[in-house]
């Protein structure tokens, strides 16, 4: 006589706390999983482009027009976003001191602001909206459409022909920005403070000068990152859908890199800035 077949028991069968147990450890594990997929797809990602690098006569070119639409393109948003910073940190700064304190010190904390933070951070944060979401969309819709697997027919490395390009004209443009956007908001804070709060130019400049280093230009210059856009876009699937959902995928990553990586620099770097 045949023995029946034992019906495994679902989740559901489970008492409530047990099955809400399993459900949590089902979600702690599905997200480690998911987490250290998604390093080691990076890393290969990271491979790749290593590699892509041994095809210059494929990426060049390319490498020169997206120099001038990462770079260029983002001249006027860039001197914008740094020319109210830099105001209002004048402003803010004047109104908050309190009488018989040097106004020099308007000076100093305009350049601390800006340089050192303010100035790389919001500058990050403002092109990886801008550029990161059309290199994104733009990668992500070749993908969808099976541009890139036309590539691959044609015997072209689809990352040395997409995805270095962008990584070497980023690499280039956004420390040229970062210096662009330093110099146009403390330019902006002297006019500010001379003008508006009747500072003279004499005590910001002073100010400006106190403890000055060009270690502190060096640290202005290590807080961007847009390399995880190309990432997302290369890996968007699922049509125009996957393509809105790689968007925005890139841009929060992107952003919360940038965060994440401006507080790493600060904590290893600042000792040496103070010293």
């Amino acid at each position: 006589m045949t023995q029946p077949t034992p019906v495994s028991r679902g989740t559901e069968t489970f008492p409530v706390v047990q099955r809400t147990s399993i459900r949590f450890f089902r979600k702690v594990s599905r997200f480690w999983v998911g987490l250290f997929r998604d390093v080691g797809l990076r890393t290969y990602f990271f491979r790749d482009i290593a590699r892509g690098f041994g095809d210059p006569a494929t990426y060049i070119p390319e490498t020169i027009r997206q120099m001038k639409t990462m770079g260029v393109d983002s001249v006027p948003l860039t001197v914008i976003v740094a020319a109210f910073i830099g105001g209002v940190i004048a402003l803010q700064t004047r109104y908050q001191l309190l009488p018989g304190v040097q106004l020099s010190i308007i000076g100093l904390a305009s350049r601390l602001m800006i340089v050192l933070e303010l100035g790389p951070l919001l500058t990050g944060l403002v092109l990886t909206g801008r550029v990161g979401g059309r290199m994104t969309a733009e990668i992500g819709t070749m993908r969808v459409t099976e541009q890139i697997d036309a590539l691959e027919t044609l015997a072209y490395d689809p990352v040395a022909f997409l995805v270095v390009p962008r990584f070497l004209a980023g690499t280039i443009m956004l420390p040229t920005l970062v210096i662009l956007a330093d110099a146009v908001g403390l330019a902006s804070a002297y006019f500010v403070s001379v003008r508006i709060t009747h500072v003279t130019p004499q005590d910001f400049i002073a100010g400006l000068r106190l403890g000055f280093a060009a270690f502190q230009v060096f640290y202005s210059l290590l807080k961007a990152t847009m390399l995880v856009c190309s990432y997302e876009g290369y890996i968007t699937e699922a049509g125009a859908e996957g393509v809105g959902r790689s968007t925005a995928r890139a841009v929060v990553i992107g952003s919360v890199t940038i965060l994440v990586l401006d507080a790493l620099t600060a904590t290893v770097l600042g000792p040496l800035l103070q010293s």
